[in-house]
């Protein structure tokens, strides 16, 4: 998780200044997955830069995201307030504190999307330990929307040479084309484009009409989703690649 309640929006206003536009987890994209991994009996650890409790993005919790869904946008809600009890939501682990011996017990890692993600995960060099231990043993690793902008971190490991771990690998994130809307009907400002980011590391970037919809894309150990529309299928997946 990020612990940004926040992420740089730049060129903003006729003086093009750079301000601090509110934003977090997308719900969405966290309390799908997690269910699928709860309902499949898995435990979840949660960790973030300095162990922060998450915040939502607030779009993700307007009634308009749901498209009027009231019953599932209180079901997931819910679902957050019982992992703040139970999984520990409230009081994640900071990744230092998980040493290289203690990811030996974990079967997958997990990095939910919104806008937070680009504050403090790319460049977030613990954390880029933690993915390259993950590469290294081919364990599996889902990432949604903007959540693969985590995985730039792990050039900033000392043993890897600012080499970017996952080049050549097809990854699906929050599109360029979906951000520029983005940008142009709500944000009214630019944003650091994932998609433009994987892609100048060597990433093969796979975008489509079917990603945008909700197909899933699968690269060796890593399952990867567009958007909202993919986290059921990336949380399936998931737990059909740890279960194997």
């Amino acid at each position: 998780m990020s612990d940004a309640s926040s992420f740089p929006l730049h060129n903003v206003g006729s003086e093009g200044k750079t301000i601090q536009q509110p934003s977090g987890y997308f719900l969405m994209e966290l309390a799908k997955p997690a269910q699928i991994l709860l309902d499949a009996g898995y435990d979840i650890t949660f960790a973030s830069p300095q162990g922060k409790e998450p915040t939502p993005d607030p779009l993700s919790t307007s009634l308009a995201a749901f498209v009027g869904n009231w019953y599932e946008k209180n079901r997931e809600l819910e679902l957050v307030e019982k992992m703040k009890k139970e999984n520990g939501l409230s009081r994640p682990r900071k990744f230092s504190e998980i040493n290289d011996e203690e990811l030996k017990e974990f079967g997958g890692v997990f990095i939910p999307g919104g806008h937070a993600p680009l504050a403090d995960l790319g460049d977030n060099p613990e954390l880029g330990r933690i993915l390259s231990y993950f590469h290294q043993q081919h364990k599996p690793t889902a990432v949604i929307c903007h959540g693969p902008y985590a995985f730039l971190s792990t050039k900033y490991t000392p043993a890897s040479n600012k080499e970017f771990a996952y080049k050549g690998y097809k990854l699906t994130s929050w599109s360029d084309a979906e951000e520029k809307f983005m940008e142009t009907a709500v944000l009214r400002g630019e944003v650091t484009k994932v998609e433009s980011a994987l892609r100048e590391e060597g990433a093969q970037m796979v975008e489509s009409v079917g990603t945008s919809l909700g197909s899933i894309t699968v690269d060796r150990e890593v399952v990867s989703a567009a958007n909202p529309m993919g986290a059921d299928a990336l949380g399936r997946k998931f737990v059909e690649m740890m279960a194997a």
